[in-house]
């Protein structure tokens, strides 16, 4: 049975990462995923299973394609970290001589970096805004610019759930001249040949697989207390702005530009554009050396104010830490809520990208991805 229903193909040498995609299904729930690992460059892994929708019919292919949440926030980072290769942006100016409105409220010393690190203390947003907001832009960044922190900046580091785009977002509109949208499709996506996009053209609609909530654990872990707990820190910064949950599955959010959390896009994709980061890819080679070892020096780390527990980054990428540990030393990239996630890692010389529709509780390591990432290293 799990044989009719996994497409694609592994190199010899490395079935054993085949047998455990086939096994996350049996044991760990997938209903539709897809993963992908490049070796030096080369493609090694393509691997797709399952169906679109939870009891459908259509195939889950390696075309499927899939939000990614934010895994999203990766690809973002590369963009950035190429505009500041180009000599563009310097992500230890001052935010303000990019944005000058964004000083309000004693917030004129904060650099760039701190944007990227989760440590400007602007994790949720004061202001009452919803998804027309979020579809036009403009209001989200004129509220971000006008907000007192959160904390002092700098003195700790929370998860910027949705605004970490946003702030992002604006510094490298104001120094490029385009949307992060439109810099990641003419530099990442056109360049590599990939389907990945932040603001979803409607033709392509079609073939996005639904997200999945995940099934809850009884009892509630620690996280789910926080993010449910409308005082608490966890609570507001998932849920500012407010979007409907039934809007996360809608054309119009996936039309909207939400850089830290609605790229869309295949693990062909995201394995591709990390391959391309640590090397070069049909001549294509996004980060230099030096610029990558900046990029994943670490700017923050331990009890993430957000999350509840420890976190780990460098500037806007995860770094390993024990509930999204990658494989270890050497690794960079960065998880989507509820499973998928993208990354590459430099002393290996691999990269990974792995796309579902069901997602699990944020509250611990994945199994599946860990099982994936386990069963390849065994082969090396």
């Amino acid at each position: 049975m799990i044989e009719t229903r996994i497409h694609g193909s592994v190199e010899a040498g490395f079935e054993p990462v085949q047998d455990a995609f086939a096994a996350n299904f049996e044991r760990f729930g997938e209903v539709g995923a897809a993963c992908c690992i490049h070796l030096h460059g080369r493609r090694v892994v393509d691997l797709a299973g399952g169906v679109t929708t939870l009891g459908g019919t259509e195939p889950y292919t390696p075309e499927t394609l899939q939000m990614v949440w934010s895994s999203t926030k990766g690809v973002v980072a590369i963009a950035a970290h190429m505009l500041a290769q180009e000599g563009r942006l310097d992500f230890d100016a001052p935010v303000i001589e990019y944005w000058p409105e964004f000083g309000a409220e004693g917030k004129r010393e904060i650099p760039v970096r701190w944007l990227f690190s989760h440590k400007s203390g602007l994790a949720a947003i004061d202001q009452a805004l919803g998804l027309e907001d979020v579809i036009a832009w403009t209001p989200v960044v004129d509220a971000l610019a006008v907000q007192r922190p959160l904390w002092q900046p700098g003195t700790a580091h929370g998860y910027h759930t949705f605004t970490y785009g946003w702030l992002a977002g604006e510094v490298m509109r104001r120094v490029s001249g385009v949307s992060v949208g439109q810099l990641v499709a003419d530099r990442i996506a056109k360049p590599l040949g990939i389907e990945f996009w932040i603001g979803l053209p409607e033709e392509l609609n079609d073939r996005v697989a639904p997200v999945l909530p995940p099934i809850p654990n009884d009892p509630p872990d620690p996280f789910v207390v926080r993010a449910t707990d409308p005082t608490s820190l966890t609570y507001r910064s998932f849920t500012s702005p407010a979007i409907p949950p039934a809007a996360f599955n809608e054309y119009l959010f996936r039309s909207a530009e939400v850089p830290a959390g609605n790229g869309i896009g295949t693990a062909r994709a995201l394995s591709r554009i990390y391959a391309a980061c640590i090397g070069e890819m049909d001549g294509v080679r996004l980060l230099d050396p030096a610029t990558l070892d900046q990029a994943t020096q670490t700017q923050a780390r331990g009890e993430d104010l957000v999350m509840g527990f420890e976190t780990h980054y460098g500037t806007g990428f995860q770094l390993p830490f024990p509930f999204r540990p990658m494989a270890g030393k050497g690794s960079f990239g960065h998880h989507g809520s509820g499973g998928s996630v993208g990354f590459a890692n430099q002393e290996l010389g691999f990269s990974f990208g792995y796309v579902m529709n069901q997602m699990r509780p944020v509250y611990g390591a994945d199994p599946r991805t860990s099982n994936l990432i386990n069963a390849f290293l065994s082969c090396l």
